[in-house]
């Protein structure tokens, strides 16, 4: 056993190079590592030399706090690669060159890379807004869907961003109404996650809100009895029935309050409404995806007010 011993060692040593070498990411890793040990150098320096603080008139000794614990993130923002492969995603935020990254990448294969801890701020948000923070990659997680921009979102690909997101909701107590899309916090600027993202999957399982589908089918149903159309519109409403009830300009105040202000609606749900007619792409971008224009209509609205009384 003894003369077996250098044999037995050698092939573990040699496994663990192998290991090592395998992964093309092994000098971006260590520069990772040595990132965040400067990070918690930092933290650990207290009270922390800053030289400012020195034209202060300081106590007569430093006093540590023992109430304290981390910072958590408060929001999930769902961002799709607009990138070609899950590769190129990757390679992209392991250059300093480019400023961006984010927490986790998700590939169409559903293989989750998570890149940086929870804890620490990406830079994926960008310039951006939700209510009154502005600062959306200070309070966030970012989460990148491999997708170009223009293709359907993989079975896969979902069934791992929602098991993601009921770690993160577990672990860092993220409200159902915070996990939003590129899209809501730059409207101006932004159009992901694209139009086929299941955002009802998600309010489905608590990730995100929805509006109660029932009022539109009231809707329709009241509609019905009053157009003097002939053609039978029942709570299963075909796309040829709404574009009639469109054209016929149908209005139904009754679904909500005459003095109902959608901007005032979108401003409450969180939407930064400076460009408005950008806000109204987002939120139907969101909420809608069948028609994106910049253009609400009657059954828009009622989404809208639906929405915003849950978001009160």
């Amino acid at each position: 056993m003894r003369q077996n011993l250098p044999k037995v060692l050698f092939l573990l040593l040699a496994g663990l190079v192998a290991a090592c070498s395998s992964n093309p990411y092994a000098a971006t890793n260590r520069a990772h590592k040595k990132q965040v040990k400067a990070y918690t150098k930092a933290l650990r320096s207290f009270p922390a030399s800053n030289p400012e603080a020195e034209t202060l008139q300081q106590g007569d000794y430093w006093v540590g706090t023992t109430n304290f614990s981390m910072r958590r993130p408060n929001y999930v923002v769902i961002h799709h690669t607009a990138q070609d492969s899950t590769g190129e995603t990757l390679k992209t935020f392991t250059e300093p060159a480019t400023q961006v990254s984010a927490h986790y990448v998700i590939g169409k294969d559903g293989k989750v890379y998570h890149m940086l801890h929870d804890y620490l701020r990406a830079w994926h948000a960008g310039a951006g807004k939700w209510g009154n923070n502005t600062d959306l990659n200070s309070s966030s997680i970012g989460i990148e869907l491999d997708n170009n921009g223009a293709e359907p979102f993989t079975e896969a690909q979902i069934n791992s961003l929602l098991k993601v997101l009921a770690i993160l909701k577990k672990k860092h107590s993220i409200p159902a109404a915070n996990f939003i899309g590129h899209s809501d916090i730059a409207p101006v600027r932004k159009v992901d996650p694209n139009q086929t993202f299941p955002w009802k999957r998600l309010a489905d399982n608590g990730y995100g809100l929805w509006y109660d589908e029932g009022v539109l089918d009231d809707y329709f149903l009241h509609a019905a009895k009053l157009s003097q159309d002939t053609t039978a519109v029942d709570s299963t409403a075909t796309a040829d029935s709404m574009a009639m009830l469109d054209s016929a300009n149908f209005v139904a105040p009754e679904f909500y309050p005459k003095h109902f202000n959608p901007q005032e609606a979108l401003r409450i749900i969180g939407y930064d409404v400076q460009d408005m007619e950008a806000a109204i792409r987002a939120f139907k971008l969101h909420f809608i995806q069948t028609d994106i224009t910049p253009v609400l209509t009657e059954q828009d609205k009622i989404v809208l007010y639906n929405l915003y009384k849950k978001y009160l």
